[in-house]
């Protein structure tokens, strides 16, 4: 998601440490369904011969009538109980008889802790009961100073979790809501259940009654939960064809509108009409696809590829889930990545929003194909052993009425807030209500929804700095001040939400991921929600490809390397960071990817190999390379890319649009509806006599590298020099040593570099090799031996090449890989145990510091 500049500001840190058309049919057992894929050949398919999940049921809970919505059971009249909707986070509840249920089991502190097991040999998942929230004090010690907040905070969280234990069984069985709402069929019919309080009357049409009003009239219940029961045909078949059009019809104080129900699994667009129809989508068994490969463990370095199936092709069209999986995927492997992220795929209409104006939260985008072509494509990942991760949107949805959430019930207060506090002026978008108990159910749902049926192993949550301010990070510079994070402007609703959310991934898939999209820098965003934190495992580390956008406007002589250090490593202490030098947001039309801020028009012209180069493709080639890997080296725990600019992927990408004519009478023009600048021109990359090439190659050999050393979760980490004047900068990651020259023309002979460990040392990587469009003026075969005495505040150095522009990688020999070889498959190296590498170190810094002893006297700590 797009943020203005000015709310992109490095953070200053407090430790040092790091309407709609009818369509009819006969009747309700010969309705036609929409052909969209159904009648597609399967033959490459598998398929699924299990148990149907619509066949389980969550018990009964009990509750007082005073807190509760009665809904009718879906293959009996006996009532199961959800709760109304609680008006805020803090609502008092009155003491409740908790639920006998097997999805929940008591902890010794007479909290609920929820579990769930998938078969008698699986280990129980549990959502842990709350913890007391008070760790994040000893992480950070200047939260102290807004104890009054954060325990507020925390206090509406455990009540929260309170609430929804003794109500709902606990999240486990709340965030289940997909088994309750929209459609759910058993063995007698199918049965329908909208939440849709502010609508009068409500009747659900489709193919399967010739879209008559009249002819399936819901029921509402006290709380405005509408329902409707279909019994089976008299063959036995399902009451609604599996593939047909379905949609709700509601008379609400706005008028009589048709509506996608908000539950709905699949949406798609028939050809002449604007918006989309809902599709009732339960396939037959035959073709459920299985997945037949499991989900690998989460990497200790997550590498990721940020990616976007639509445009992930090289003509210009729409891609589907199968051409990616079969060919976008094995070049993720190929390139040396551990996980894909995957953009736009819940279901959008407009889609030049990217995929952020979400209108059906449970769809896959029919854009791509089926739901069943998306399993495939993710288990197709997992076998390959990439982690699939999930740009996922909470933070705000489409403003369309007719296909979105949007006045679902003809009231602006229904999933969000009403009034301008429920708008995004930026992004023309609803923002929801936090504290609304049917939204949390919703929301929860939806996160758990996708991780379960379509085994995604994470999610980026987008816009999470749009979630937890009112003032949604607009026209803000936030500048590490922590006033500005803990105040009136704190949405705490929204936090507490986040804090939930994770909880319940991290409980009920241990294995998971999640990555939150802040420019802020919210303290503890990274931090357990047991110690009181946001609970996320990563923060995208969003300054940094603001920085270097803000260099390349700039001279190379007016280039800082201490300001490139301090952007790189400005992060918080124990907060593990996603790092990347651009992203998607860089690629759109309107801005610029570094390549072409770099290179410029000379692109065209000059990256053939057989003729000669400008000197602007010679800076541009150099200095990509040495932006991503130093970003990639110093900049956090995590790496991030999006599709294509591995190799400079030239200009922009612009979405399909025509010209739009504004109100006040002005027209911006489109591009046609063009798709030439919606796709990945993966071809130029793979193209030896281009010069494409060898960046990519080069981004290859950076992926291998951190494979083989995993620098970027090693605990050593020096910066050693920072030299303005040579334009220098040499640091330490692991057993790793990077020189880094961003002299536009000096190259430095027997130039010494501090180090750690003495011995010998190799070349790893170097960014002038010939593979990856260098000069070669680095010999690989050369040793580099230490010598003894302190350099740089390090007890070692040694002397090196350093030719201008070029960033080279040295690793010390004894025991690992003394070079990346990306013309080969990676070698799976063999380490020491990290309690050897760390007593190996240990032991040679005291052998060293009483070394010193005795020629300069006792050493103080």
């Amino acid at each position: 998601m797009v943020y203005t500049s000015s709310s992109s500001a490095i953070i200053r840190l407090p430790c040092t440490s790091s309407q709609s058309r009818f369509f009819h049919a006969s009747d309700r057992r010969t309705a036609s369904s929409l052909s969209f894929f159904f009648n597609k050949d399967l033959s490459s398919r598998k398929f699924l011969a299990a148990k149907s999940s619509y066949d389980s049921e969550s018990s009964s809970l009990t509750v007082p009538a005073s807190q509760k919505v009665t809904v009718s059971g879906t293959q009996s009249d006996e009532p199961a109980l959800v709760t109304d909707q609680l008006e805020t986070t803090n609502t008092a509840v009155a003491d409740q008889a908790l639920p006998d249920t097997d999805s929940s089991t008591m902890d010794d502190g007479g909290k609920v802790a929820n579990t769930i097991t998938e078969d008698s040999n699986a280990k129980p998942r549990t959502i842990p009961p709350p913890g007391k929230g008070q760790k994040i004090y000893e992480i950070d010690p200047m939260l102290s100073g807004f104890r009054d907040h954060l325990d507020y905070r925390y206090g509406q969280y455990k009540q929260l979790r309170e609430a929804i234990d003794t109500h709902e069984g606990g999240l486990e069985v709340f965030s289940r809501g997909y088994e309750k709402f929209g459609f759910s069929r058993s063995a007698t019919g199918i049965t329908y259940r909208e939440w849709a309080p502010g609508a009068k009357s409500a009747t659900l049409i489709g193919d399967f009654n010739n879209w008559d009003p009249k002819a399936d009239v819901m029921t509402r219940n006290e709380y405005g939960v509408w329902e409707i029961f279909l019994p089976n045909n008299a063959d036995g078949s399902p009451a609604i064809a599996h593939g047909s059009r379905v949609k709700i019809r509601m008379v609400t104080p706005s008028g009589t509108k048709d509506s996608i129900p908000a539950w709905i699994k699949f949406a798609v667009q028939t050809p002449g009409e604007i918006p989309y129809n809902g599709i009732y989508y339960d396939p037959p068994e035959e073709e459920k696809y299985v997945f037949e490969h499991p989900q690998p463990t989460r990497p200790q370095s997550l590498r990721i590829y940020e990616s976007h199936v639509g445009m992930s092709s090289t003509e210009p069209v729409i891609n589907t889930y199968a051409n990616f999986r079969d060919e976008v995927l094995p070049r993720i492997k190929k390139l040396g990545y551990n996980a894909v992220q995957i953009m736009a795929i819940q279901e959008h209409a407009y889609y030049g929003s990217f995929g952020y104006h979400v209108t059906n939260f449970f769809a896959p985008s029919s854009r791509c194909g089926s739901p069943e072509d998306l399993k495939s494509l993710i288990d197709r990942a997992h076998e390959l052993g990439l982690l699939v991760l999930m740009d996922i949107v909470h933070s705000h949805a489409s403003n369309n009425t007719l296909d979105g959430l949007n006045m679902f019930d003809g009231t602006d207060s229904h999933y969000f807030h009403s009034g301008a506090r429920g708008y995004h002026w930026m992004w023309d978008s609803r923002l929801f209500n936090y504290g609304s108990w049917e939204v949390l159910r919703f929301l929860l749902s939806n996160a758990r929804w996708w991780l379960e049926e379509y085994k995604f192993d994470g999610f980026r949550f987008d816009g999470v700095t749009s979630m937890m301010y009112t003032h949604h990070g607009l026209q803000v510079a936030f500048t590490g001040n922590y006033s500005e994070y803990f105040g009136l402007a704190t949405d705490v609703d929204a936090v507490v939400y986040l804090m939930l959310v994770n909880d319940l991934i991290h409980g009920l898939y241990p294995e998971a991921v999640t990555v939150g999209e802040d420019v802020s820098g919210m303290p503890a965003f990274g931090i357990p929600v047991q110690d009181g934190g946001c609970g996320f495992d990563y923060r995208l580390h969003m300054a940094v490809a603001d920085k270097w956008i803000e260099l390349l406007k700039k001279r190379d002589e007016d280039w800082q390397m201490g300001d490139i250090v301090h952007t790189l490593t400005n992060r918080r202490w124990s907060e593990k960071c996603v790092v990347y030098a651009e992203s998607h947001d860089q690629a759109l039309v309107g801005d610029k990817t570094i390549a072409f801020w770099l290179m410029d028009k000379d692109m065209y012209d000059f990256m053939a190999l057989d003729r000669p180069a400008t000197p602007l493709i010679d800076r541009g080639i150099a200095l990509h390379k040495m932006i991503r890997l130093i970003t990639m080296g110093l900049g956090g725990e995590g790496y991030l890319n999006f599709m294509g600019n591995e190799f400079g992927h030239p200009e922009w990408v612009d979405f399909p649009r025509g010209d739009q004519h504004l109100p006040n009478g002005k027209i911006v023009p489109g591009n046609n509806n063009s798709f030439d600048k919606c796709r990945r021109r993966f071809d130029l990359g793979d193209a030896e006599y281009l010069r494409y090439h060898g960046l990519q190659e080069f981004d290859r050999g950076m992926q291998h590298l951190e494979e083989l050393y995993s620098f970027m979760t090693s605990e050593h980490q020096y910066i050693s020099r920072k030299d303005e004047g040579d334009r220098v900068i040499v640091f330490e990651r692991g057993d790793l040593v990077f020189v880094f020259n961003f002299h536009w023309s000096r190259s430095y002979t027997d130039y010494r570099v501090g180090c750690l460990k003495p011995g010998k040392y190799k070349v790893a990587l170097d960014s002038d090799d010939a593979l990856f469009g260098g000069f070669s003026r680095v010999d690989p075969s050369s040793d580099f031996f230490t010598s003894d005495g302190w350099f740089d505040d390090r007890p070692n150095s040694f002397l090196v090449y350093a030719p201008c522009r070029t960033a080279v990688v040295y690793a010390l020999v004894e025991g690992k890989k003394q070079a990346v070889e990306v013309d080969k498959e990676p070698v799976v190296i063999k380490k020491e145990p990290l309690e050897e590498l760390v007593s190996e170190e240990v032991g040679q810094v005291e052998e060293e510091v009483g070394q010193v002893e005795e020629e300069v006297g006792p050493v103080e700590d």
